[in-house]
């Protein structure tokens, strides 16, 4: 399968076919789409039976090596609270295009959550048209600025992480009350450990002719995040085109992560 993207994007957008913890078969529950923009990516995973988030995750993708292909995910947002767990998976290319992924990780449906390891197969997906029109359009990743907290030496603060993105048609919203723990460790320095609430989330697609409308909205709050069906003044104008730079939207300020246009 070749790229269905245009050759000027540098994003990722993709799909989960199946899943499998070793030596079980492998299966599929979820509806997952995962987007990455530059080295930022979201990934959520809604069950299909029920509606309810699977796992969400946000953060950076770090390439380790290209051959083979090795990147580590870090996790800044996760629903499964598996801040410390080392996420680093090798991809190879099969036959049909998709990419297997092979790695360790721990295992939420088993007591403790063991480390296992599994295969995962993904799938490439085409853009989404979005507002721009055919064959092009804006990808993004932003974080609230109010991710890291301020717990002093050492102590504890609670802060709201979110995270929001977009590839072209299509938009992702994550949201987590986390706790970030600052402590002294034995040779005086500082390391801060984190733990996480349930993730509320929000998954939109362009339709032409149609504008944006809602795929999932999960969790009491969802429409209390921000969406693209609301309108978001001023975007990929100014700052939004900078990593680094902070920009407002629907009235809480975000870091630009990472930012790309297809003309």
């Amino acid at each position: 399968m070749s790229n269905p993207n245009p050759k000027k994007s540098t994003c990722r957008f993709s799909t989960r076919i199946s899943i499998r913890w070793l030596p079980e078969p492998a299966q599929e529950t979820t509806d997952t789409i995962v987007m990455s923009v530059k080295d930022w990516y979201l990934d959520l995973r809604i069950e299909k039976q029920t509606g309810k988030i699977d796992w969400a995750i946000a953060g950076q993708r770090i390439i380790e090596s290209q051959e083979p292909l090795r990147v580590s995910f870090t996790h800044e947002l996760d629903s499964h609270d598996a801040f410390e767990s080392v996420d680093c998976g090798t991809f190879v290319s099969l036959p049909n295009g998709d990419d297997l992924e092979t790695g360790m990780m721990p295992r939420p449906d088993l007591p403790g959550a063991p480390e296992t390891e599994y295969e995962e197969v993904w799938r490439e997906l085409a853009f989404r048209e979005g507002p721009e029109g055919p064959r092009k359009g804006l990808s993004w990743v932003l974080e609230s600025e109010d991710g890291d907290g301020d717990c002093g030496e050492a102590g504890e603060v609670t802060v709201t992480k979110t995270f929001i993105g977009r590839i072209w048609g299509t938009f992702l919203a994550l949201r987590q009350t986390q706790t970030h723990m600052r402590q002294k460790t034995a040779s005086g320095g500082l390391v801060v450990k984190k733990s996480g609430g349930d993730v509320t989330a929000r998954r939109e697609e362009w339709g032409s002719g149609s504008g944006w409308s809602e795929k999932y909205a999960v969790g009491d709050a969802a429409h209390t995040l921000p969406s693209m069906m609301a309108g978001i003044d001023g975007e990929g104008i100014g700052a939004w085109r900078i990593p680094g730079e902070k920009v407002l939207v629907q009235g809480k300020t975000y870091v630009v992560r990472a930012f790309e246009e297809v003309e």
